[in-house]
């Protein structure tokens, strides 16, 4: 049985293939080296003289080893050459520092394929090397600029929980003085006021206390549980029948947003306690937070003695005025009615502005 797949190639066509194979390794814009059956350089393209200083003079019919200064001569980079030669299957890429006298590091990716066509008495080995050495410095740059911003942020966080401790501190020693001179006064409106200041110095504290271990957004429903929690253990004797309790959908929010809903809550809660319950009655004070697609709902609602008529008419108090102001900060308003029994004030965002 015979085919031209068993025929000897001739000189000629073997000079013809190699005279292909270089024209074709001439229209590559990569480094390629193109080894014979001894490992010795048949050809390379243009752009291996350009990056490696070479001639074709200094390269074609030399090994590995004889290139250049001897930087080629390269343990790992032989053992793949020699690998390919004896088979016919591609050894992939291997990755190394070329290390050239007088010039800096150049970081290369070399490629090594073995080359058969139908003539396995020349079989053709061919090496690319791909330049990675600006792509690696930039890696490199971007890994310490990325650790450089982690520790600039972990920096801004420690800073960040400090003040909000410092901040927390302070307020809490102006409640103090503020509740020392109610004592001291002797008018019951100058009392009254500065009681009214203490209660709110103080929802301001604890609204700064809960978010002091937060430096992103908020978790809705854990952050006004916790606020509660502080409100009614401050301000809910033992001896007196009221619960405080939070319902919230899952949500998150900005810090910002977190501080003007805590203090919206810490002055709902406070009034309906101070006012909603009198003579030491007992009843229920729910803190509700709803979120929909068109709007979010932040609901106090009480079940205590509710509105007077006249309290429509009546003059605008501070804590109302501090939930207004607070509600169009967040584009939102608010409504308040009647819960029969007790009281509902909700604020709403509006739709516009989510």
């Amino acid at each position: 049985m015979s085919g031209k797949a068993d025929m000897p190639t001739t000189g000629t066509e073997t000079a013809v293939a190699l005279s292909l194979s270089r024209a074709l390794m001439n229209t590559s814009h990569l480094p390629l080296l193109l080894f014979d059956g001894d490992l010795r350089v048949v050809s390379a393209t243009p752009s291996f003289f350009t990056s490696f200083g070479l001639h074709s003079d200094q390269t074609n019919g030399r090994a590995l080893s004889e290139l250049g200064a001897g930087e080629w001569n390269i343990p790992q980079l032989r053992i793949l050459l020699e690998s390919a030669l004896s088979d016919d299957t591609e050894v992939g890429d291997y990755e190394t520092d070329l290390l050239r006298p007088g010039a800096d590091p150049r970081r290369l990716i070399l490629h090594v394929q073995n080359l058969v066509y139908d003539d396995k008495q020349n079989v053709r080995v061919l090496l690319t090397i791909n330049d990675v050495t600006d792509a690696r410095r930039a890696e490199r740059t971007n890994t310490a600029l990325l650790l450089e911003k982690d520790d600039l942020l972990r920096e801004r966080a420690v800073l960040l929980q400090e003040m909000q401790h410092r901040v927390a501190n302070s307020l809490q020693i102006i409640a103090s003085v503020l509740l020392l001179k109610a004592r001291t006064v002797k008018s019951e409106e100058t009392r009254h006021h500065l009681k009214d200041a203490h209660d709110r110095v103080m929802s301001v504290a604890a609204v700064q206390q809960h978010l002091q271990a937060s430096t992103g957004d908020v978790e809705v429903g854990p952050y006004l549980v916790k606020l509660c929690e502080s409100l009614a253990s401050s301000m809910i004797r033992e001896s007196r029948p009221l619960t405080l309790q939070v319902q919230s959908d899952r949500a998150k929010i900005s810090s910002q947003k977190a501080v003007s809903l805590g203090l919206i809550v810490t002055e709902l809660v406070i009034n309906a306690l101070k006012h909603a319950f009198p003579d030491s009655r007992g009843g229920m004070v729910e803190v509700t937070y709803r979120v929909t697609k068109q709007e979010w709902a932040l609901t106090v609602t009480d079940t205590g003695i509710g509105r007077s008529p006249a309290s429509s008419a009546a003059k605008v108090g501070l804590g109302t005025s501090i939930v207004e102001a607070l509600a169009s900060q967040l584009h939102a308003h608010v409504v308040i009615s009647d819960a029969r029994p007790g009281a509902k004030i909700a604020v709403i965002s509006d739709s516009t502005a989510q």
